[in-house]
Protein backbone atom coordinates (compact mmCIF):
# COMPACT_ATOMS: atom_id res chain seq x y z
CA UNK A 1 0.00 0.00 0.00
CA UNK A 2 2.96 2.45 0.63
CA UNK A 3 4.59 1.83 -2.25
CA UNK A 4 1.36 2.26 -5.08
CA UNK A 5 0.79 5.11 -2.58
CA UNK A 6 3.85 6.56 -3.08
CA UNK A 7 4.17 5.95 -6.90
CA UNK A 8 0.53 7.77 -7.32
CA UNK A 9 2.42 11.00 -5.74
CA UNK A 10 5.49 10.97 -7.86
CA UNK A 11 3.14 10.65 -11.06
CA UNK A 12 1.22 13.59 -9.75
CA UNK A 13 4.47 15.41 -8.89
CA UNK A 14 6.04 15.01 -12.48
CA UNK A 15 2.70 15.87 -13.87
CA UNK A 16 2.31 19.13 -11.98
CA UNK A 17 5.85 20.27 -12.70
CA UNK A 18 5.30 19.23 -16.65
CA UNK A 19 2.48 21.85 -16.22
CA UNK A 20 4.51 24.48 -14.62
CA UNK A 21 6.75 24.59 -17.37
CA UNK A 22 4.36 24.86 -19.71
CA UNK A 23 2.18 27.65 -20.09
CA UNK A 24 -0.05 26.06 -22.66
CA UNK A 25 -0.44 23.36 -20.27
CA UNK A 26 -1.11 26.13 -17.37
CA UNK A 27 -3.79 27.21 -19.36
CA UNK A 28 -5.29 23.80 -20.28
CA UNK A 29 -5.64 23.05 -16.40
CA UNK A 30 -6.91 26.42 -16.03
CA UNK A 31 -9.90 26.61 -18.83
CA UNK A 32 -10.29 22.45 -18.62
CA UNK A 33 -9.74 20.89 -15.35
CA UNK A 34 -9.45 23.92 -13.03
CA UNK A 35 -13.71 24.32 -13.40
CA UNK A 36 -14.56 20.73 -12.63
CA UNK A 37 -12.23 20.48 -9.49
CA UNK A 38 -13.33 24.04 -8.05
CA UNK A 39 -16.90 22.72 -8.59
CA UNK A 40 -16.37 19.91 -6.73
CA UNK A 41 -14.08 21.06 -3.93
CA UNK A 42 -16.35 24.38 -3.52
CA UNK A 43 -19.63 22.76 -3.46
CA UNK A 44 -18.78 20.91 -0.42
CA UNK A 45 -17.00 23.20 1.44
CA UNK A 46 -20.43 25.27 1.08
CA UNK A 47 -21.83 23.10 3.31
CA UNK A 48 -20.19 24.42 5.96
CA UNK A 49 -20.29 27.99 7.46
CA UNK A 50 -17.00 27.87 8.47
CA UNK A 51 -13.49 27.62 6.50
CA UNK A 52 -12.47 24.50 6.00
CA UNK A 53 -9.30 25.23 4.28
CA UNK A 54 -8.27 27.09 7.50
CA UNK A 55 -9.21 24.37 9.88
CA UNK A 56 -6.74 21.52 7.30
CA UNK A 57 -3.88 24.39 7.88
CA UNK A 58 -4.15 25.30 11.35
CA UNK A 59 -4.91 21.38 12.05
CA UNK A 60 -1.76 20.18 10.22
CA UNK A 61 0.48 22.12 11.81
CA UNK A 62 -1.29 21.26 15.14
CA UNK A 63 -0.56 17.66 14.02
CA UNK A 64 3.12 18.78 13.06
CA UNK A 65 3.90 19.37 16.20
CA UNK A 66 2.50 16.61 18.01
CA UNK A 67 4.43 14.50 15.80
CA UNK A 68 7.64 16.13 17.07
CA UNK A 69 6.35 15.91 20.36
CA UNK A 70 6.18 12.27 20.32
CA UNK A 71 9.68 11.77 18.84
CA UNK A 72 10.81 14.36 21.17
CA UNK A 73 9.38 12.05 23.80
CA UNK A 74 11.13 8.93 22.71
CA UNK A 75 7.68 7.79 21.00
CA UNK A 76 8.51 7.13 17.27
CA UNK A 77 11.82 7.15 15.85
CA UNK A 78 13.16 10.44 14.43
CA UNK A 79 13.55 8.70 10.77
CA UNK A 80 9.69 7.45 10.82
CA UNK A 81 8.83 11.21 11.70
CA UNK A 82 10.84 12.30 9.00
CA UNK A 83 9.15 10.15 6.04
CA UNK A 84 5.67 10.89 7.53
CA UNK A 85 6.26 14.77 7.81
CA UNK A 86 7.86 14.78 4.14
CA UNK A 87 5.38 12.66 2.51
CA UNK A 88 2.18 14.53 4.17
CA UNK A 89 4.09 17.77 2.85
CA UNK A 90 4.19 16.34 -0.48
CA UNK A 91 0.76 15.57 -0.56
CA UNK A 92 -0.32 19.30 0.61
CA UNK A 93 2.17 20.35 -2.13
CA UNK A 94 -0.03 17.79 -4.45
CA UNK A 95 -3.50 19.20 -2.97
CA UNK A 96 -2.44 22.85 -3.59
CA UNK A 97 -1.21 23.27 -6.95
CA UNK A 98 -3.89 20.53 -8.51
CA UNK A 99 -6.81 22.44 -6.45
CA UNK A 100 -5.77 25.65 -7.30
CA UNK A 101 -2.32 26.46 -7.83
CA UNK A 102 -1.43 25.53 -11.00
CA UNK A 103 -3.46 28.38 -12.05
CA UNK A 104 0.00 30.34 -11.24
CA UNK A 105 1.40 29.00 -13.99
CA UNK A 106 -1.66 29.70 -17.26
CA UNK A 107 -0.71 32.51 -20.05
CA UNK A 108 -0.09 35.95 -18.51
CA UNK A 109 -2.36 38.80 -19.33
CA UNK A 110 -2.04 40.25 -22.34
CA UNK A 111 -0.90 36.64 -24.08
CA UNK A 112 -4.77 35.95 -23.02
CA UNK A 113 -6.71 38.74 -24.12
CA UNK A 114 -4.14 40.09 -26.76
CA UNK A 115 -3.77 43.20 -25.42
CA UNK A 116 -1.02 45.56 -26.15
CA UNK A 117 1.03 46.28 -23.14
CA UNK A 118 1.61 49.98 -23.04
CA UNK A 119 5.23 51.44 -23.21
CA UNK A 120 5.52 54.13 -19.86
CA UNK A 121 5.25 57.06 -21.44
CA UNK A 122 4.82 60.56 -18.89
CA UNK A 123 1.88 61.66 -20.71
CA UNK A 124 -0.10 58.47 -20.90
CA UNK A 125 0.28 58.37 -17.03
CA UNK A 126 -0.59 61.69 -16.44
CA UNK A 127 -3.63 61.67 -18.66
CA UNK A 128 -4.81 58.07 -17.08
CA UNK A 129 -3.84 59.68 -13.37
CA UNK A 130 -6.06 62.74 -14.55
CA UNK A 131 -9.54 60.65 -15.85
CA UNK A 132 -8.62 58.44 -12.57
CA UNK A 133 -8.81 60.97 -10.29
CA UNK A 134 -11.83 62.67 -11.95
CA UNK A 135 -13.95 59.72 -11.29
CA UNK A 136 -12.84 58.85 -7.85
CA UNK A 137 -14.28 62.39 -6.91
CA UNK A 138 -16.94 62.12 -8.76
CA UNK A 139 -17.47 58.96 -7.62
CA UNK A 140 -17.48 59.56 -3.63
CA UNK A 141 -20.43 58.95 -1.46
CA UNK A 142 -20.82 58.19 2.06
CA UNK A 143 -20.01 54.42 3.14
CA UNK A 144 -21.07 53.83 6.58
CA UNK A 145 -23.13 50.10 5.93
CA UNK A 146 -22.61 47.73 2.66
CA UNK A 147 -25.57 45.50 2.00
CA UNK A 148 -23.48 42.08 1.75
CA UNK A 149 -26.72 40.59 -0.15
CA UNK A 150 -26.48 42.98 -2.76
CA UNK A 151 -22.41 42.79 -2.89
CA UNK A 152 -22.70 39.04 -3.82
CA UNK A 153 -25.65 39.50 -6.47
CA UNK A 154 -23.52 42.42 -8.31
CA UNK A 155 -20.47 40.87 -8.02
CA UNK A 156 -21.30 37.67 -9.45
CA UNK A 157 -23.73 39.83 -12.28
CA UNK A 158 -20.53 41.78 -13.05
CA UNK A 159 -18.13 38.59 -13.29
CA UNK A 160 -20.35 36.96 -15.92
CA UNK A 161 -20.41 39.97 -17.97
CA UNK A 162 -16.79 39.31 -18.35
CA UNK A 163 -15.53 35.65 -17.93
CA UNK A 164 -15.31 35.06 -21.75
CA UNK A 165 -13.37 38.07 -22.43
CA UNK A 166 -10.66 37.28 -19.77
CA UNK A 167 -11.04 33.36 -19.89
CA UNK A 168 -12.68 33.04 -15.90
CA UNK A 169 -14.42 30.45 -14.46
CA UNK A 170 -17.73 31.16 -14.47
CA UNK A 171 -19.03 32.15 -10.82
CA UNK A 172 -21.14 29.28 -9.14
CA UNK A 173 -24.07 30.91 -7.35
CA UNK A 174 -23.80 28.31 -4.43
CA UNK A 175 -20.17 30.22 -3.12
CA UNK A 176 -20.53 32.34 -0.18
CA UNK A 177 -17.91 34.27 1.74
CA UNK A 178 -16.01 33.31 4.98
CA UNK A 179 -14.92 34.42 7.63
CA UNK A 180 -11.27 33.81 8.49
CA UNK A 181 -10.64 31.45 11.50
CA UNK A 182 -7.98 33.67 13.73
CA UNK A 183 -9.34 37.44 12.32
CA UNK A 184 -7.08 39.17 14.64
CA UNK A 185 -4.32 37.47 13.40
CA UNK A 186 -4.96 38.62 10.00
CA UNK A 187 -5.43 41.82 10.94
CA UNK A 188 -1.85 42.09 12.65
CA UNK A 189 -0.64 41.34 9.23
CA UNK A 190 -3.09 43.76 7.30
CA UNK A 191 -4.68 41.09 4.99
CA UNK A 192 -8.00 41.69 4.35
CA UNK A 193 -8.97 38.84 2.60
CA UNK A 194 -7.81 35.52 0.78
CA UNK A 195 -8.49 32.81 -1.34
CA UNK A 196 -8.33 29.51 0.20
CA UNK A 197 -7.12 27.08 -2.52
CA UNK A 198 -7.74 23.62 -0.65
CA UNK A 199 -11.47 23.72 -0.86
CA UNK A 200 -11.57 26.84 -3.29
CA UNK A 201 -13.04 29.18 -0.41
CA UNK A 202 -12.75 32.77 -0.23
CA UNK A 203 -12.07 34.15 3.56
CA UNK A 204 -13.39 37.82 4.18
CA UNK A 205 -11.54 39.65 7.08
CA UNK A 206 -14.85 40.28 9.61
CA UNK A 207 -12.72 44.21 10.82
CA UNK A 208 -13.10 45.27 7.18
CA UNK A 209 -14.55 48.35 6.72
CA UNK A 210 -17.32 48.57 4.73
CA UNK A 211 -16.29 51.11 2.14
CA UNK A 212 -13.56 48.26 1.53
CA UNK A 213 -15.99 45.22 1.78
CA UNK A 214 -17.76 45.38 -1.99
CA UNK A 215 -13.89 45.87 -3.55
CA UNK A 216 -11.94 43.07 -1.15
CA UNK A 217 -15.16 40.83 -2.17
CA UNK A 218 -14.77 41.05 -5.98
CA UNK A 219 -10.95 40.80 -5.33
CA UNK A 220 -11.13 37.29 -3.68
CA UNK A 221 -13.24 35.92 -6.00
CA UNK A 222 -11.45 36.88 -9.38
CA UNK A 223 -9.48 34.50 -7.24
CA UNK A 224 -11.99 32.05 -7.00
CA UNK A 225 -12.39 32.05 -10.66
CA UNK A 226 -8.94 31.33 -11.80
CA UNK A 227 -7.16 34.17 -11.10
CA UNK A 228 -3.48 33.75 -9.79
CA UNK A 229 -2.17 37.56 -10.14
CA UNK A 230 -2.99 40.12 -7.27
CA UNK A 231 -2.24 42.55 -10.48
CA UNK A 232 -5.31 40.78 -12.20
CA UNK A 233 -7.75 40.21 -9.46
CA UNK A 234 -7.58 43.81 -8.37
CA UNK A 235 -8.28 44.73 -12.08
CA UNK A 236 -11.42 42.17 -12.04
CA UNK A 237 -12.33 43.85 -8.83
CA UNK A 238 -12.23 47.33 -9.84
CA UNK A 239 -14.21 46.25 -13.39
CA UNK A 240 -16.98 44.44 -11.72
CA UNK A 241 -17.29 47.35 -8.77
CA UNK A 242 -16.50 50.30 -11.11
CA UNK A 243 -19.55 49.46 -13.83
CA UNK A 244 -21.76 48.47 -10.75
CA UNK A 245 -25.61 50.28 -10.52
CA UNK A 246 -25.16 50.95 -6.26
CA UNK A 247 -22.76 53.91 -5.97
CA UNK A 248 -21.76 52.66 -2.72
CA UNK A 249 -19.95 49.78 -4.33
CA UNK A 250 -18.55 51.98 -7.51
CA UNK A 251 -16.87 54.01 -5.02
CA UNK A 252 -15.07 51.60 -3.46
CA UNK A 253 -14.05 50.03 -6.47
CA UNK A 254 -11.98 53.70 -7.18
CA UNK A 255 -10.99 54.07 -3.32
CA UNK A 256 -9.29 50.77 -3.44
CA UNK A 257 -7.12 51.32 -6.61
CA UNK A 258 -6.05 54.62 -4.39
CA UNK A 259 -2.87 52.82 -2.47
CA UNK A 260 -1.42 51.70 -5.92
CA UNK A 261 -2.50 54.79 -7.47
CA UNK A 262 -0.37 56.95 -4.88
CA UNK A 263 2.70 54.40 -5.16
CA UNK A 264 3.14 54.64 -8.93
CA UNK A 265 2.59 58.39 -9.01
CA UNK A 266 5.03 58.79 -5.80
CA UNK A 267 7.40 56.76 -7.99
CA UNK A 268 6.77 58.04 -11.53
CA UNK A 269 6.00 61.95 -10.73
CA UNK A 270 8.76 64.69 -9.72
CA UNK A 271 8.01 65.49 -6.19
CA UNK A 272 6.47 69.18 -6.93
CA UNK A 273 4.29 67.42 -8.85
CA UNK A 274 3.10 64.52 -7.40
CA UNK A 275 2.38 66.87 -4.07
CA UNK A 276 0.39 69.13 -6.74
CA UNK A 277 -1.85 66.08 -7.65
CA UNK A 278 -2.41 64.85 -4.27
CA UNK A 279 -4.01 68.29 -3.87
CA UNK A 280 -6.73 67.21 -6.70
CA UNK A 281 -8.26 64.42 -4.47
CA UNK A 282 -11.23 65.87 -2.66
CA UNK A 283 -11.08 66.14 1.25
CA UNK A 284 -13.90 64.09 1.77
CA UNK A 285 -11.76 60.88 -0.26
CA UNK A 286 -8.84 62.06 1.68
CA UNK A 287 -10.50 62.00 5.11
CA UNK A 288 -11.92 57.79 4.28
CA UNK A 289 -8.49 57.49 3.27
CA UNK A 290 -6.77 58.78 6.13
CA UNK A 291 -9.39 57.27 8.66
CA UNK A 292 -8.70 54.12 7.03
CA UNK A 293 -5.53 54.20 7.86
CA UNK A 294 -5.52 55.00 10.86
CA UNK A 295 -7.88 52.17 11.87
CA UNK A 296 -5.61 49.39 10.29
CA UNK A 297 -1.99 50.61 11.70
CA UNK A 298 -3.99 50.55 15.01
CA UNK A 299 -4.58 46.65 14.59
CA UNK A 300 -1.20 46.10 12.69
CA UNK A 301 2.01 44.38 14.53
CA UNK A 302 5.11 45.36 12.48
CA UNK A 303 7.00 42.28 13.38
CA UNK A 304 4.36 39.40 12.60
CA UNK A 305 3.26 41.84 9.62
CA UNK A 306 6.90 41.97 7.95
CA UNK A 307 6.99 38.16 8.23
CA UNK A 308 4.32 37.62 6.65
CA UNK A 309 5.02 40.15 4.00
CA UNK A 310 8.30 38.69 3.15
CA UNK A 311 7.07 34.67 3.18
CA UNK A 312 4.14 36.04 0.83
CA UNK A 313 6.60 38.23 -1.03
CA UNK A 314 8.94 35.00 -1.36
CA UNK A 315 5.80 32.95 -2.18
CA UNK A 316 4.74 34.63 -5.33
CA UNK A 317 8.45 35.14 -6.58
CA UNK A 318 8.57 30.89 -6.34
CA UNK A 319 5.19 30.49 -8.22
CA UNK A 320 5.64 32.78 -11.35
CA UNK A 321 4.70 35.96 -10.24
CA UNK A 322 8.48 37.76 -10.09
CA UNK A 323 7.59 41.24 -9.34
CA UNK A 324 6.55 39.68 -5.79
CA UNK A 325 4.18 41.92 -3.42
CA UNK A 326 4.45 44.33 -6.12
CA UNK A 327 2.39 42.61 -8.33
CA UNK A 328 -0.43 44.59 -6.23
CA UNK A 329 0.24 47.71 -7.52
CA UNK A 330 0.98 46.30 -11.61
CA UNK A 331 -3.11 46.91 -11.55
CA UNK A 332 -2.21 50.41 -13.16
CA UNK A 333 -0.37 48.79 -16.03
CA UNK A 334 -3.02 46.52 -16.95
CA UNK A 335 -5.67 49.73 -16.55
CA UNK A 336 -3.41 51.52 -18.44
CA UNK A 337 -3.47 48.52 -21.46
CA UNK A 338 -7.36 48.88 -21.33
CA UNK A 339 -8.30 52.38 -21.44
CA UNK A 340 -4.99 52.53 -24.54
CA UNK A 341 -7.61 49.72 -26.19
CA UNK A 342 -11.27 51.01 -25.26
CA UNK A 343 -10.66 54.80 -23.92
CA UNK A 344 -12.29 54.20 -20.93
CA UNK A 345 -11.24 52.86 -17.30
Amino acid sequence: MKYIRRTILSLLLVAIWFTMCSPGAGETYARNVYPYVSAVLSRFSSIFFFSVGDCLIYGSIGSLLVYVVCAVAGRCSWKKLAERIVEYLLWVYVWFYMAWGLNYFRQDFFTRTQLSHVAYSAEAFRSFLSAYTDSLNVSFVPVEEIDKVVVAEESEKGYRKIVGRFGLVAPAGYLHPKPMLLPSLMSKVGVLGYMGPFFTEYNLNPELLPVQYPFTYAHEMAHVLGISSEAEANLYGFLVCSRSEVAEIRFSAYFALLPYVLSNAYQLLPEEEFNQWKETISPEVKDVYNRKVVYWQAMYSPFIGEIQSAAYNWFLKGNNIPSGRKNYSEVVALLMALKNASGEI
